[in-house]
């Protein structure tokens, strides 16, 4: 089983324009809106390549009825704790040129005792058949070490965790010990104190020292780089797909949802690999954060070249 914990959702709403005026009139040539916020593009992703999962986290307003509407009509299941004020609209503005602008509003305050509610709820689904997927930002209110606590508390019932943050997110969580993790390129550079663009040997040192943590899976996005993954006995890097691109919004959380999607089906690396890289190259395709079909991931996976590092 699968659960995607969103604690700060979003209606992403995306505009297409020629080119922003700053100050001055846009005129929008086309919008998209979508359920949003990482874990529910999770959610979505691992539906549309054959999988189920739970979304679950934090919703309010009229906007968590809007999320909660579309994942029901998809047939994705939820549960949520609801809260008082309005789950976030987030806008991505894209020009012709491909420069992206985005507005991300903050979302609700949670409470102590609606961050406990959630954690309950999580230990409920807890096994040693779960993996938990913990991704995005935290809405106000909430303690930057919770990634970590949410960790101990489900690995304490034998669960796994995919964990997919960055900065201070992302530092607090590692001592919980998360099972996989998935960091880009300048989420790994920050963490490593990097000040410059690192090296593959470099990216994959600081890889290897993070699976010597005791972490299974360290996978890498790189952009136009590809991919790097490291497990046990195996570390591979992989070019990125050439496609035609829309927007590089979701890739990254289409990687995850390959990840997840590969640990329930208990694909070999070789598998997951593919995957990972096929699903991240389609995300790219579409508009806003909608993502690949399964057709096109099943023919970009044949095109994966994969190099042992």
């Amino acid at each position: 089983m699968i659960v995607t914990v969103t604690m700060n959702p979003a209606i992403d709403k995306t505009i297409d324009i020629d080119k922003l005026q700053h100050g001055g009139l846009n005129r929008i040539q086309k919008v998209e809106y979508d359920a949003g916020g990482k874990g529910i593009n999770v959610s979505k992703t691992i539906r549309e390549l054959g999988g189920k999962s739970i979304a679950a986290g934090f919703l309010g307003g009229n906007a968590g009825r809007t999320i909660e509407t579309v994942l029901n009509d998809k047939g994705i299941q939820n549960d949520f704790i609801w809260v008082d004020g309005e789950t976030r609209t987030n806008t991505k503005v894209f020009e012709t040129t491909g420069e992206v602008t985005e507005l991300n509003e903050p979302g609700p305050q949670i409470s102590q005792e609606q961050m406990e509610q959630l954690m309950k709820k999580l230990e409920g689904y807890a096994d040693a058949q779960t993996l938990f997927i913990l991704a995005g930002s935290i809405p106000n209110g909430v303690d930057k070490a919770i990634y970590g606590k949410i960790i101990e508390r489900v690995h304490a019932h034998g669960a796994k965790v995919l964990l997919d943050a960055d900065g201070e997110l992302f530092r607090l969580a590692l001592d919980a010990g998360p099972d996989i993790i998935k960091p880009n390129r300048v989420e790994l550079e920050e963490y490593a104190g990097f000040d410059y663009r690192a090296s593959i040997e470099e990216l994959l040192q600081t890889a290897k020292s993070l699976k010597s943590k005791g972490i299974e899976t360290v996978a890498v996005s790189m952009g136009k780089s590809g991919a790097m993954f490291v497990r046990d006995g195996y570390e591979v890097k992989c070019p990125a797909l050439s496609v035609k691109a829309h927007s590089t919004v979701g890739a990254g959380d289409a990687m995850v949802a390959a990840l997840a999607y590969a640990w329930d089906q208990k694909l070999d690396n070789e598998q997951t690999v593919r995957m990972c890289i096929a699903t991240s190259a389609g995300a790219v395709t579409t508009i806003g954060t909608k993502p690949p079909t399964r057709e096109l991931v099943d023919e970009l996976m044949k095109q994966v070249e994969i190099e042992k590092i």
